[in-house]
């Protein structure tokens, strides 16, 4: 005989919902020290973030992403999970979420737009 059913699900839920605490009271209990990591995460998780993140927060699907590009939703998501890819690829990526794409070399004391990269989108 053979048992199809999941116990997955249940387990998921018992875990998420057991111990849930409001967040004001876990940060509360947090040291001073580790309130400002915290915040500092968090202001660097807005100014990072990969492709589909990027795709999710602008409210496109990888559909409508497939379409811009005249590629199918599964190619979209093959370029999100790339951990390396052309420069053309990333930026015919972020162009169609409406973006522009810059590449920025910095330095302890600078930092360079590399302008090379830029002139690839410029049709001649």
């Amino acid at each position: 005989m053979r048992f199809t059913m999941s116990i997955w699900p249940n387990l998921r839920r018992r875990k998420t919902m057991a111990g849930r605490r409001p967040f004001a009271e876990l940060r509360a209990r947090m040291t001073p020290a580790a309130q400002a990591a915290a915040e500092a995460d968090a202001a660097r998780l807005d100014d990072e973030m990969n492709l589909s993140e990027v795709r999710r927060a602008l409210k496109l699907s990888q559909e409508e992403i497939g379409q811009t590009l005249q590629i199918n939703q599964g190619s979209v998501a093959k370029i999100e999970k790339r951990a390396d890819m052309y420069v053309s690829t990333m930026r015919r990526f972020i162009e169609a979420m409406g973006g522009e794409l810059e590449i920025v070399a910095r330095f302890p004391h600078r930092s360079v737009k590399i302008k090379s990269f830029s002139e690839l989108s410029k049709k001649p």
